[in-house]
């Protein structure tokens, strides 16, 4: 198996990811251990975008596998499209040979990350939501890097290793013999000092006083009690779109003293209305 030659270089983070030197670390061993990756964390944490940081960083395509709850293992491989076949050898106007069962043969995610000619980066993303039979026989096959089409009765072999990141939100347990194939990490939830160079990251030439009542209101309506979904990084980096979007809100909340935009910070109707029954108690800005 060729080995694409970016494997020696190290990831340090991508032009909109912020990552902390322990998770940098893991990232770079399980590259150079060759073993998956396995994060978890709450929504909104950073898990799947580590991903497209990764191949950004170090110019790998990135192929992303959303991993449903009702996928079979061979849906992820490889699917033979038998309805087409049977279509083309009855009416005969296709220009593929229908005699030839490669020519209805198309990669799903894993195979297309097996196929690639240049390594790849391999999201398996909220591997929680399969049963334990597909999570333990997935691994086999990046074990192996290696699977077989068993309509042809031929092996694909991996040309290249691919970077590979598994997310899990924590929904389901994952088996044993699963964690212990992977390397694990647990992206906790930024504090305010992580968060502000998150936000000056995305927010280069933001106003220093509007960056920090923006995070510092932000930390707050996450400790309302009772908040179902509490809001995320992706849900205060477009709050603060939306608050440099409308240039005159300083003024109409010194006037109502009230949260702007609650409903881009908010996305349950609970949640909203809580929210709402106390923003008039607190000076946000």
């Amino acid at each position: 198996m060729s080995q694409d030659t970016n494997l020696n270089n190290n990831f340090s983070g991508g032009t909109k990811y912020v990552l902390d030197s322990e998770l940098a670390g893991i990232v770079n061993i399980s590259m150079a251990l060759e073993m998956p990756l396995l994060l978890k964390g709450e929504p909104g944490t950073g898990k799947t975008m580590l991903a497209h940081a990764i191949a950004e960083s170090l110019s790998m395509p990135l192929i992303i596998l959303n991993v449903k709850s009702s996928m079979k293992l061979v849906e992820a491989l490889y699917q033979y499209d038998t309805l087409t076949r049977l279509n083309d050898s009855r009416f005969g106007d296709s220009s593929r040979n229908v005699e030839n069962i490669n020519e209805y043969i198309k990669m799903g995610k894993i195979g297309q990350a097996f196929t690639a000619d240049k390594r790849t980066v391999l999201l398996i993303d909220e591997i929680d939501k399969a049963d334990t039979d597909f999570q333990d026989d997935m691994l086999d096959v990046l074990d192996q890097m290696q699977f077989d089409i068993i309509e042809t009765d031929k092996t694909i072999k991996a040309k290249n290793r691919p970077v590979i990141i598994i997310t899990s939100n924590a929904k389901k347990d994952l088996s044993d013999p699963f964690l212990g194939r992977c390397n694990f990490h647990h992206i906790v939830f930024p504090d305010p000092k992580m968060m502000r160079k998150i936000i000056n990251v995305h927010f280069p030439e933001i106003d220093k006083t509007l960056a920090q009542n923006a995070i510092d209101s932000f930390y707050s309506v996450r400790d309302i009690d009772g908040i179902e979904k509490k809001p995320a990084t992706r849900e205060l980096i477009n709050w603060i779109r939306a608050l440099n979007a409308d240039s005159d809100f300083h003024r109409k909340n010194l006037i109502k003293n009230e949260i702007p935009f609650l409903g881009v910070l908010f996305k349950k109707s609970s949640d909203y209305e809580k929210a709402s029954n106390i923003r008039l108690r607190r000076k946000f800005f």
